[in-house]
């Protein structure tokens, strides 16, 4: 039997990158999906393979921007009436950005954690009243290396991802009694659509020899989303019952 099979899973970043994967892996093992995303064109992409893979049925994609508050109340509202409910809440939707620290503007710093932080918070708040009366209900969440080692130019990003990494052992610990479970998964060295050419926008003059340190020590490079995508599946499934308030770094050995 498909580990999911009768799960029920809402993925945001659906569009593209390692959300994207997460889709098509959870579908692959029999979940039914709602992805959602800012990225329409992305979105088209995602339920185009999904037709190619015989998968569609078990799939439906919307719009959402996960920094708003009303739009994830009625886009959560509208997934868990359409799914029966949630088993599943996958918070892989995120902005990478990159700046001097000392130009960083406020603007700037408040729009990295309004998407990754706020945004994951709302998408959890608003999940977790259909999640506690799913079945072995479970949020993934996503951090990053960044949050706990030296990541230059990123500091909005890394403040952005070591708060999800802490409330996510809060939210563990808060509902545990209640059958729920609450991971991270921290990539790194991943490629996506954030990490592509100068990825993350790295300042003109960036000193690139402060990134020597960030190669995999295993493979040839960096990995493909679905390297993230198969943890996952592992954490969102009966597979991962035994873990809760935790991260899992995904990175090659970036960081031994």
């Amino acid at each position: 039997m498909n580990r999911f099979d009768g799960r029920r899973v809402l993925i945001t970043g659906a569009g593209s990158g390692i959300g994207q994967a997460t889709v098509h892996r959870i579908l692959a093992e029999g979940g039914r999906v709602v992805g959602v995303d800012v990225d329409e064109a992305g979105l088209a992409a995602t339920a185009a393979r999904a037709a190619e893979d015989g998968t569609a049925g078990r799939l439906r994609t919307a719009r959402l921007d996960i920094s708003d508050e009303a739009a994830v109340r009625s886009g959560v509202a509208a997934a868990a009436e359409h799914l029966g409910g949630l088993d599943a809440l996958v918070n892989a939707a995120g902005i990478l950005r990159s700046a001097h620290t000392h130009e960083t503007t406020l603007d700037f710093f408040n729009k990295v954690l309004a998407v990754n932080l706020t945004g994951t918070f709302l998408m959890i708040r608003e999940a977790l009243p259909a999640l506690l009366e799913g079945q072995a209900p479970v949020i993934v969440n996503f951090s990053s290396t960044s949050a706990s080692f030296a990541h230059p130019y990123m500091a909005a990003y890394a403040a952005s991802k070591g708060g999800i990494q802490s409330m996510t052992h809060a939210i563990a610990a808060e509902y545990s009694k209640r059958g729920l479970r609450a991971v991270c998964v921290a990539p790194g060295s991943i490629s996506s659509g954030m990490t592509t050419g100068r990825g993350p926008g790295l300042p003109e003059d960036a000193d690139m020899s402060l990134f020597t340190k960030l190669a995999p020590a295993i493979g040839q490079g960096f990995a493909g989303p679905e390297t993230v995508a198969g943890v996952i599946a592992m954490l969102a499934s009966e597979d991962g019952a035994f873990i809760t308030g935790t991260e899992i770094r995904i990175d090659g050995g970036t960081h031994m």
